[in-house]
Parts: C-alpha cells; sequence; structure tokens
C-alpha cells in the first residue's frame, strides 16, 4: 500500500497551479515591493544631482548645513559661519525644507 503511494503519478493541474501561483507571488512582490524601491532611488539620484551653492540640506547623519561648493562626488557644506564639512554627495539625505515641513505640527 505504501509503495502504491510513492508510485503514483502527480497530477498535471496541480503543478500548473503551483506555477501560476509562485508567478502570482512574484508579481506582487514586484509591485508592492522593488517598483516603489526603485521609484524613490530614482528621485534620490535626482535630488543628489541638482545640488546647487545655497541649498539647505541634511545628511544621513542629521548634520543641517548650506552647500557652499559642489564638486563631482564631494559637496562642501557651510555648518556655522566658520565651520565647513566636506561630504559625499550620497551622504545628503533631503533638502532643509522638505525636513521642517515633515517636523512641522500639524495644525487643528
Amino acid at each position: 500500500m505504501l509503495t502504491s503511494i510513492f508510485l503514483a503519478q502527480p497530477s498535471g493541474s496541480a503543478g500548473m497551479f503551483n506555477i501560476i501561483l509562485f508567478a502570482g507571488i512574484i508579481l506582487v512582490f514586484y509591485f508592492f515591493m522593488l517598483r516603489p524601491q526603485q521609484k524613490k532611488q530614482k528621485l534620490q539620484n535626482q535630488f543628489i544631482n541638482d545640488i546647487q551653492k545655497g541649498d539647505e540640506v541634511v545628511t544621513s547623519s542629521g548634520i543641517v548645513g548650506k552647500v557652499s561648493l559642489v564638486e563631482e562626488h564631494f559637496v562642501t557644506i557651510q555648518i556655522d559661519p566658520k565651520t565647513f564639512m566636506k561630504v559625499l554627495k550620497s551622504a545628503i539625505s533631503k533638502e532643509m525644507t522638505e525636513s521642517v515641513k515633515g517636523m512641522a505640527p500639524k495644525e487643528s
């Protein structure tokens, strides 16, 4: 009896159903996880390429400053009147006005 269970042929429709289910899971994963992340990355790259002198920015470590010099891979930001810091462009997370909007108290 046990050998007849192991020797039984699997049905073809169940195999096709598993393939379709697996493909559906991959599509859902792509549209809900990967695609939005790609859009965010594209916007971040656009922001980094559009940085100009005078922009107030926030670095990924939370340092706030004004851009004083833009180079190919680096940006020099002014933190205080006599304090300058050279950081990678990729270390700049967002523009200061965007971060202040996110921190502003909501009006009721």
